[in-house]
This record gives structure tokens, C-alpha cells and sequence, in this order.
């Protein structure tokens, strides 16, 4: 068992927030129990994550995506976002949600960790979001083609990934990768001269203008991109508390 104010301080230290021009609360986002026995973690805190943080007898919920958007302004606690909040308070469980600080970690983040499932290796920091890097680039160990790269990512994110490439017969060494929805930042690799770029979405004139400028580009699904991040915080948090910790996955193609 641990304290509320553990978990926080924690994740305070190992994330560091306060160095993120965020557009959401990073932090405890609802405030539950003060003793916490088991976490939960999750990509999203959708209906259906929090549901199952309440079946399994969850203290805590830690979430990639929290509840909490700038960019979605005051909102009533009604219809589908109030189903969200309330088994949460209902319930007592915390939640806890950190956004780009999770994308940029350079050792737990969600571009760190998918490098590292793809043998990216000698990783820097990558990307720029009002000052502060949100993913990493590097070098494969080993050479490969579009197409095989394309087939490494498939397998290692179990989803389909969508490639726009110049030459599929070309050799990538270099890459960049920005996780979910970072699509219009290819352009950061075409001007680090990287030769290849990996996120989770991509639009219609991503496809177009990446090849068109010289990038291969790799798009792997958003939430697909992002469940590494949140997963190696589990493990953190397992190893450092000695807790009980789960993780529930999401059916989102997205």
C-alpha cells in the first residue's frame, strides 16, 4: 500500500511535467482513496477502461489520454463525459493522466520504447513542441527497405501501418518518431535529413507531400503507437512500489 501523495510525487519526479507547454492537466487529474493497493493503467481513460478499473477493484487509474482538454473548453458534467467521471468518484479511484511528458520521456516514453522494439538505436531527443521534444530519433541496427520496416512496425504494434514512401527499394537507416498524432511533423525529419518518419496518423496530403519531399513515413495507428509508453510506467511503478498493477488494453483501430 501507498499513499496518493506517493504515486504523485513519483510520478512528479520520473515525468516532470512542469517542462511541458501541455494542452491538458498533467498530474492527478480526479482525486480518489488516499491509499492506493492496486493501479490500473490504460492508453485512454475511455468509458470502457474505466469500467474495468472499477470491476477489477482499481485505487488508481494512470492514463496516457486523460479526461481534461484546452482544447475541449468548460464542459458539464452530463451525457457521455459525465458516464466517464462519475463511477471514478463514485468509486473512489484516482486518476492520474500525463500526456506529452509520457511521449517525450527519453528512456519510458512512447517514442523511446518503440525505438527501442524496433533496434533504434544511439536515440535523441526528437521533435519540438513549444520548446520541448515529444519523441526521439536514431539509427537501425540493421539497414532495411520501406517495405520491411513497414513489416517490423506491423508486427511489433499488431496493427496495420500505412507507409508513403519515394522509393521502396530504398535503404532506411535514420528515422524519427513522434507517436499518435503528430502527422504534419514529418516535416522535422525531412529537415534533420532523417530518412524515414514514424507516427500514428496520417492524412490525405501527408501521404502526397512525405514522398513528395524525400520521407518515408509510417503511420501505425494512434493508439497502437502509444501503448509502450504507459506500459514501461507500469513496470516503473511496479518495480518501484512492489504493487499490484494491470494493464487494460483498448480495441481503438484509430
Amino acid at each position: 500500500m501507498i499513499s496518493r501523495q506517493q504515486l504523485n510525487d513519483y510520478y512528479q519526479a520520473l515525468l516532470r511535467p512542469e517542462a511541458y507547454a501541455d494542452y491538458c492537466p498533467n498530474g492527478l487529474q480526479i482525486e480518489g482513496t488516499e491509499q492506493i493497493n492496486r493501479i490500473a493503467f490504460a492508453v485512454s481513460a475511455s468509458r470502457d477502461s474505466i469500467n474495468q478499473a472499477v470491476e477489477n477493484k482499481a485505487d488508481a487509474l494512470v492514463v496516457h489520454h486523460g479526461l481534461f482538454w484546452t482544447f475541449h473548453g468548460a464542459k458539464a458534467l452530463t451525457g457521455s463525459f459525465a458516464k466517464r467521471v462519475y463511477p471514478l468518484v463514485k468509486n473512489s479511484i484516482n486518476l492520474f493522466g500525463y500526456h506529452l511528458p509520457l511521449d517525450g520521456h527519453p528512456e519510458i516514453g512512447n517514442a523511446a520504447t518503440l525505438g527501442q522494439l524496433i533496434n533504434c538505436t544511439q536515440q535523441q531527443p526528437f521533435g519540438d513542441y513549444k520548446g520541448s521534444a515529444t519523441g526521439i530519433k536514431g539509427v537501425l541496427e540493421q539497414q532495411l527497405t520501406p517495405s520491411e520496416l513497414q513489416q517490423k512496425l506491423q508486427a511489433v504494434l499488431n496493427h496495420n501501418v500505412i507507409l508513403a514512401t519515394p522509393d521502396n527499394k530504398a535503404l532506411i537507416r535514420s528515422v524519427g518518431i513522434i507517436t499518435g498524432g503528430a502527422n504534419s511533423e514529418w516535416r522535422l525529419a525531412e529537415k534533420e535529413q532523417l530518412d524515414a518518419y514514424i507516427t500514428g496518423e496520417i492524412s490525405e496530403h501527408d501521404w502526397h507531400e512525405s514522398q513528395e519531399a524525400g520521407i518515408h513515413m509510417f503511420a501505425g495507428g494512434h493508439n497502437a503507437t502509444e501503448q509502450f509508453g504507459i506500459k514501461a510506467l507500469m513496470e516503473q511503478t511496479r518495480k518501484q512500489f512492489a504493487m499490484d498493477c494491470f494493464f487494460i488494453g483498448s480495441e481503438n483501430p484509430a
